[in-house]
């Protein structure tokens, strides 16, 4: 019995070590043999030098402003997402869809699996047709809505209009904005601050009260904020507000809606190359060396804070609701 056993203990340690020495070799072998090998992993960027910096080229375009006409023009990750099948078979609408992070959201949702529905105005259009294209190019479907968001009708009409070319709907992304710049309050119009409220305020309400019929349990809103809720400019008196107000609905709503099982939460971006910059909402002092203050020393593009978006309408993130996130160039806000 006790030969039997050490015979039998010897097999086990030898047959042990043999195959542990079979797959030592065996990935050197496969190589070596031209057989599949996993792709390269790509290497380190430094975010410091990944994108243009200041000083830009002194530029205006009227407001609403296209990225097209953009010098240098804004990376939405065109050319650089790659989806992994995060929201496959998810329906998101976007406003502000045709540029910007609205324009970032909309490729990496598409990317990712999803339908996506796009608002924008209709002086945008140029733009909203090379989204619907990227979108339809990663097969999925791109539905797009033109309309003035200020309508409380419209606004309702977007939702209906979604849910019916869509199929249905489980992500709200409430990310346009109406942006000017003005020196003193004194300067601000009455019909300029009702113009960014309506916008900035009244339509993400209009639009989420009109979505929330449709938003089952594990749906999510996502509203884009900005580092003014927290450290407003002098010389955007009425936007600031609205991104704070922003920033307060999407906390406040969130608890509204956890027991619903429906998620809310927040992204709130530094300074961003996007056609608000060039169509009013910065001068042209600032515009030449935008984003030039921050620790990273230029402006973030609106590609790097796709990821964000979809890891706010992951399924995966289901524990994270009334949170903003901060993508801010290492100025530590929100």
């Amino acid at each position: 019995m006790k030969e039997e056993s050490k015979l039998s203990r010897r097999q086990v340690i030898s047959g042990l070590g043999a195959s542990l020495a079979v797959a030592a070799v065996g990935p050197v072998l496969s190589a070596e043999g031209g057989g599949s090998a996993e792709p390269a992993a790509e290497p380190l960027k430094d975010p410091t030098t990944a994108y243009p910096k200041p000083p830009f080229k002194s530029q205006s375009q009227p407001w609403p402003g296209l990225a097209s006409q953009m010098d240098p023009k804004p990376d939405h990750g065109e050319k650089t997402y790659k989806g992994s099948g995060r929201l496959k078979g998810r329906k998101a609408l976007i406003t502000g869809g045709d540029s910007g992070m609205g324009r970032a959201a909309a490729i990496a949702y598409a990317r990712e699996g999803a339908d996506v529905a796009i608002n924008y105005l209709p002086a945008e259009e140029a733009d909203a047709k090379e989204v619907i294209a990227l979108i339809k190019a990663a097969g999925q479907k791109g539905v797009a809505i033109p309309g003035d968001l200020r309508e409380e009708a419209f606004c309702k009409k977007l939702v209906d209009e979604a849910v019916k070319q869509l199929g249905g709907l489980d992500i709200v992304v409430s990310n346009a904005a109406r942006q000017q710049t003005r020196k003193s309050i004194l300067d601000v119009t009455t019909e300029d601050f009702d113009a960014t409220m309506k916008t900035n305020v009244y339509a993400p309400f209009w639009i989420i009260k009109a979505a929330l019929p449709h938003l089952k349990p594990g749906s999510a809103i996502i509203g884009t904020t900005s580092e003014q809720a927290t450290d407003p400019s002098e010389d955007l008196y009425d936007y600031a507000q609205t991104k704070a107000a922003t920033t307060n609905y999407v906390r406040s709503l969130a608890k509204q809606l956890a027991p619903k099982g429906i998620r809310v939460n927040g992204v709130a971006p530094g300074p961003i190359w996007t056609p608000l910059q060039v169509s009013g909402g910065a001068t042209q002092e600032k515009l030449v060396k935008f984003g030039g203050d921050t620790p990273m020393m230029r402006p973030g593009q609106p590609v790097e804070l796709a990821s964000i978006y979809v890891q706010l309408a992951d399924p995966q993130a289901s524990y994270a609701t009334g949170q903003v996130y901060g993508a801010a160039g290492g100025k530590g806000l929100p």
